[in-house]
């Protein structure tokens, strides 16, 4: 388990940026965490980790934007309206897992259950309207 506090989006996307760096694929990343937390802000971070030249932006109207300039495809999930297994088939989230690209999935509150067992964890916590505490641990981690 590692612990970061950023006391801004680009300490936020540093953070994600040193994660991309060291990631494997077939990775799940599922994010915790309310509104305006820097979820999108870490996911700009984890594609130039990545190598990625793309432009992120939020998934919350695509429900799935794909970032495939770097050297690990990067599948960037909004789960906010899924509720259940039909909606969630039909974001081919499964189809993407096993394309062995990186999944970074926010509201992945919403998909608990769906996650594979080397889903890496990352929560946001607002500790102030400018600092975050970001915690990023694998499954089964206190």
């Amino acid at each position: 388990m590692e612990c970061f506090i950023s006391k801004s989006p680009t300490d936020t996307e540093n953070i994600g940026k040193a994660l991309g760096e060291k990631i494997n694929s077939g990775v799940v990343i599922a994010f915790i965490g309310g509104l305006g937390m820097g979820k999108t802000c870490f996911t700009r971070g984890l594609a130039l980790g990545l190598g990625s030249t793309d432009t992120v932006t939020s998934p919350t109207f695509a429900l799935v934007n794909e970032y495939l300039s770097g050297r690990l495809p990067l599948y960037h999930f909004d789960m906010y309206r899924i509720s259940g297994w039909e909606d969630l088939y039909s974001t081919g989230f499964f189809d993407y897992i096993d394309e062995g690209g990186v999944l970074a999935c926010e509201w992945s509150e919403n998909i608990e259950s769906a996650l594979p067992e080397n889903t890496v964890f990352v929560e946001f916590e607002r500790l102030s309207d400018t600092e975050r505490k970001i915690t990023i641990k694998n499954r089964g981690e206190n």
